[in-house]
């Protein structure tokens, strides 16, 4: 596409329900601050989210934010009415949602036949599992949202997944009318959280480290929720642990089974080694961190892993979703195996912690956050939404 000489940029609203900061702000973040660099040539991006650390941070990088009543703690009704106002006001010609909530607040808002004659609706999935019950927790309920998602997913003029796994899991569920275009989390090498020094110091990258050393230091970094299996990973440090007492565990995050895995941890007496941190500075945790553990029951294309790769560390996650597309073998287990054979995640965690010529490395193919802006504004062209207002 050729954009028209002096054409002003027109406008993509960002459309998210939460606030606070996990791996689809990061998302957001890095898209608008790459757009601030200019990675978005024609395109203006406006985020709508509400008051939280997210529209801070954009702010910050020199995002433009509407922020106001919108999202689950505001209510379904003014949410509707900020979005209707919100677009009224900047007349976007693309309003893009993210996560379910946003997904169907837009659709509701904007019905298909408004938006053949305006605004186009576009959705990034960055949340499907295989099993509906991943998310959704009971089969009625399971069954309800898949309706719903099928229903908005016919108003929406262009669909983006955010990996193969993704995009197969949509295509299968809800049967949409439009294509799923993958657009994968973009991540930036030189941008690299520090790349970690082997704390065994062994003669070659594939030998062995000693079963005796410096600490062996593993790290989750994930919401303290059910579908993230930390309790079986606190199982299979244990067995770590009593191998090798120097190994510690670092779980960073924050979310409803706190409490229970506080109480496990101390049930299996490993409170000197087991840390919870809260919210971290991933990039920061990382510098100490040999490996990081994601036993995860479904990944669609996941931060944490992303930025273990460009940071040097170890990986150990469960072959689920995504995570084989962004991983080698040696840094998978059986999606079982977290409770079916700990033993086997045991020995993963040291032989990715101490084995460098195991550890995983970034596909170099692997898209950079401007090729993914790149990428996203593709899809808007294709919509007729280029900056010259043409297809192309």
């Amino acid at each position: 596409m050729v954009l028209g000489a002096g054409a002003p940029p027109r406008t993509a609203l960002w459309v998210v329900p939460v606030g606070e900061f996990g791996g689809v702000a990061r998302h957001v973040l890095d898209a608008f601050s790459a757009a601030a660099q200019g990675s978005m040539p024609g395109w203006r991006l406006v985020l709508l989210a509400p008051p939280g650390p997210l529209v801070d941070r954009v702010r910050a990088a020199g995002g433009a934010v509407v922020d106001g009543p919108f999202g689950v703690g505001a209510g379904l009704r003014p949410s509707l009415a900020t979005l209707r106002h919100t677009v009224s006001a900047l007349q976007p010609a693309v309003v893009h949602s993210h996560l379910s909530w946003a997904d169907i607040a837009c659709a509701m808002a904007f019905p298909r036949a408004f938006s053949r004659g305006g605004v186009r609706l576009v959705s990034t999935e960055h949340g499907i599992a295989a099993d509906d019950l991943v998310y959704h927790g009971t089969p009625w309920r399971a069954m309800l949202m898949g309706d719903v998602h099928r229903m908005r997913v016919a108003r929406a003029d262009a669909l983006i997944a955010v990996s193969e796994a993704t995009r197969e899991a949509m295509l299968r569920k809800w049967r949409p009318r439009v294509p799923v275009r993958v657009i994968r989390n973009g991540i930036d090498r030189a941008d690299a959280p520090g790349s970690t020094a082997d704390p065994y110091a062994v003669d070659s990258p594939s030998s062995p480290a000693p079963a005796r050393g410096p600490v062996l230091r593993i790290a989750s970094i994930a919401r303290l929720a059910p579908e993230k299996r930390i309790d079986r990973l606190i199982e299979a440090f244990a067995l770590v642990h009593r191998e090798h007492p120097e190994a510690t565990l670092t779980i960073a995050g924050e979310g409803p089974l706190e409490g229970a895995l506080r109480a496990q941890v101390s049930r299996l007496g490993l409170d000197a080694a087991v840390t919870f941190p809260g919210h971290v500075d991933a990039g920061e945790l990382l510098r100490h961190t040999d490996v990081v553990a994601q036993l995860s029951v479904w990944e669609n294309c996941s931060y944490t892993l992303l930025d273990a790769l460009v940071a040097g560390t170890g990986v150990v996650a469960t072959a689920v979703g995504g995570n084989p597309e962004i991983l080698s073998p040696a840094a998978l287990v059986a999606p079982e195996a977290p409770e079916q054979d700990p033993a086997a995640v045991a020995a993963a965690l040291f032989s990715q912690g101490t084995t460098l010529g195991q550890r995983p490395t970034l596909d170099p193919t692997w898209p950079t956050v401007a090729q993914m802006c790149a990428a996203v504004a593709d899809v808007y062209a294709d919509l007729g939404g280029g900056a010259d207002g043409q297809r192309r």
